[in-house]
């Protein structure tokens, strides 16, 4: 009788094969870089930052915020898509994040190039007037701008924009012609509603609400599935008879394709557990954000939603990139 001995694997091969997943168990054990595609001082950079500070002070690591900005964005995004999917590189980002391939303005795939972590936070937009405009309602508005086809204009903080999106898809939705009339940033667009000097703009509540205070603007919709808190007199477009006409601004968690499940469900569960915070919810409060969290199924479902949207929407209004 002849035995066969089965073959022994090395020791060294042995820990060779098990790293991977002893790396997984140990998970994080080194600096962990969240790249944030804006500028510091943003809406994307302090939710980057405030969320990594909580995770660094879990976990015993340090979480350091890597600013990226450029190019709408696209400069972080397409850097992060690139990093080794180990959980060490994530990426907070926003709703440009969706908009930016469907405008031919960015080398990565948002379906295929990431992996969702948690959607971390929405916040509420407006359809605000100057207080020159002579509409006290939505309606009032549509009424003006169909008696005078392209006399009106509205502003943006640069084409291709969440915000000139969303006015486009309210002229699509409410068969109105205004003119876009499109600014290099946000403030400067702000400003000049405030002044007079243009007849509308969508832009956050918390933004335009120092303005509304003021007398400067008026405020005749948001653009939520329910009033804001911050103005519950204000209806939103679904109460107008425009249900269509729903957008908001959100952010969220990724990382690189291919990042162990099993790194993405432990990361998931603390930002949820860290959204739930008092501190972090004051914290999100006073940029005008309402903490979201949830599975990461839930930032996949929104972000392949807008897609499919503003696909619809650009073609529509035959937008092209700048």
């Amino acid at each position: 009788m002849r035995f066969r001995l089965a073959p022994v694997m090395s020791p060294f091969l042995a820990l060779l094969l098990a790293f991977p997943a002893f790396a997984q168990q140990s998970y994080p054990s080194r600096t962990i870089s969240i790249i944030a595609p804006f500028s510091p001082g943003t809406g994307i950079d302090i939710l980057a930052r405030t969320c990594g500070q909580k995770l660094s002070e879990r976990w015993g690591v340090a979480v350091v915020v890597d600013n990226k900005p450029g190019a709408s964005g696209n400069i972080g995004t397409e850097l992060a898509a690139r990093a080794p999917a180990d959980g060490y590189t994530l990426m907070m980002t926003a709703t440009t994040f969706a908009l930016n391939p469907v405008l031919g303005k960015a080398r990565y795939d948002p379906l295929r190039s990431f992996v969702p972590v948690s959607l971390v936070a929405t916040g509420v937009l407006s359809f605000a007037v100057t207080a020159k405009t002579p509409a006290n309602t939505i309606a009032e508005f549509l009424d003006l701008a169909r008696a005078q086809p392209g006399k009106l204009n509205y502003a943006s903080s640069g084409n291709g924009t969440p915000q000139h999106l969303t006015m486009e898809l309210l002229k699509l939705t409410a068969g109105i012609q205004i003119t876009h009339v499109p600014y290099k940033g946000a403030a400067e667009a702000t400003k000049d509603l405030a002044g007079g000097y243009v007849d509308a703009m969508i832009l956050p509540v918390h933004t335009v609400s120092p303005l509304v205070h003021a007398g400067k603007v008026r405020l005749l919709a948001v653009l939520s599935d329910e009033r804001s808190s911050v103005f519950p007199a204000v209806p939103t477009f679904k109460e107008a008879g425009l249900a269509a006409v729903e957008s908001t601004v959100w952010y969220g968690l990724m990382a690189p394709a291919s990042t162990p499940q099993n790194l993405i469900g432990k990361l998931n569960s603390e930002i949820n557990s860290i959204l739930a915070q008092p501190d972090v919810k004051e914290i999100l409060a006073r940029q005008g954000l309402i903490p979201a969290g949830g599975e990461p199924e839930r930032l996949s479902r929104l972000v392949k939603a807008e897609i499919e949207r503003w696909t619809r929407v650009i073609a529509e209004a035959k937008i092209r990139a700048d």
